[in-house]
């Protein structure tokens, strides 16, 4: 299977269709379409160390979640970030492919797989393509205990939440940066949304709009994806390799696992 025949694979699991308006993601970077794949590294996030492992490892091909040149490029220069990652990029032949806002989306990809981590029995898709996911909690609980409970099944260092004020059932989940959700669902008939990044002011709005609020770390509502991705790879015949690409860092000395309001 060479680099083109892959990215046809990975597109059938994972439908083009799905992509948001204006996502970049895709093929990034192919400088061989016709090399053949035998090692495929897997990461979140495209960064410079991600591309030596993946030359050191021997990979063909790096299958990322988030698109390496989402925000554009202007230039490709060796003495600029964006650019040297593209000459290393093609220096080692090493193609990279993105499934982001269609792997959000997807059955199986990142929401699903929050809701799953969360307890969540999934009982409706809304937004955009059906981006996110509405589920069912077993037995109603209070925005702090549900904040430690994201914590602890996500891995992540702490929760920022604000307590919407009443007992909660039925949560929306929105991997990544979810504060433009927030409207979506409370017209879903969501008591919370849990997502990676909310915002000061709108964590400070929520209760006012009568839902509780939870930003857990926007490569902690994500990263299990990559274990998707593995999978996928495994199936396909080729030789999947996780690496972690999460590079922030917080200090938690002295505090606790996040705010009340």
């Amino acid at each position: 299977m060479n680099v083109r025949e892959f990215y046809a694979y990975m597109c059938g699991k994972i439908p083009a269709e799905l992509t948001l308006t204006g996502d970049r993601d895709g093929m990034s970077c192919c400088p061989d379409p016709g090399r053949e794949v035998n090692r495929v590294m897997i990461a979140l996030d495209v960064t410079d160390s991600v591309i030596d492992e993946a030359a050191e490892d021997g990979c063909e091909v790096i299958l990322a979640h988030h698109p390496m040149l989402y925000g554009g490029i202007d230039s490709v220069c060796a003495d600029e970030y964006s650019g040297n990652r593209i000459i290393k990029l093609v220096r080692s032949g090493i193609s990279v492919m993105s499934f982001h806002t269609r792997l959000d989306a997807a059955e199986g990809g990142v929401n699903d797989l929050l809701a799953d981590s969360l307890g969540l029995e999934v009982i409706s898709r809304f937004a955009e393509n059906g981006i996110c996911r509405l589920g069912v909690l077993d037995a109603p609980v209070s925005a702090p205990l549900f904040a430690d409970r994201i914590r602890q099944a996500l891995g992540a260092p702490f929760v920022e939440y604000s307590d919407g004020g009443r007992l909660i059932t039925k949560v929306a989940v929105c991997g990544g940066s979810a504060g433009s959700m927030i409207g979506e669902a409370i017209a879903a008939g969501a008591d919370a949304l849990v997502g990676g990044e909310i915002g000061y002011h709108r964590l400070t709005d929520g209760p006012g709009n009568g839902i509780s609020l939870f930003a857990a770390g926007h490569f902690y509502t994500e990263n299990r994806v990559c274990h998707r991705l593995f999978e996928l790879t495994a199936e396909a015949g080729l030789i999947p390799v996780i690496t972690f690409s999460n590079r922030i860092s917080v200090s938690t000395e002295g505090a606790g696992c996040g705010y009340g309001v």
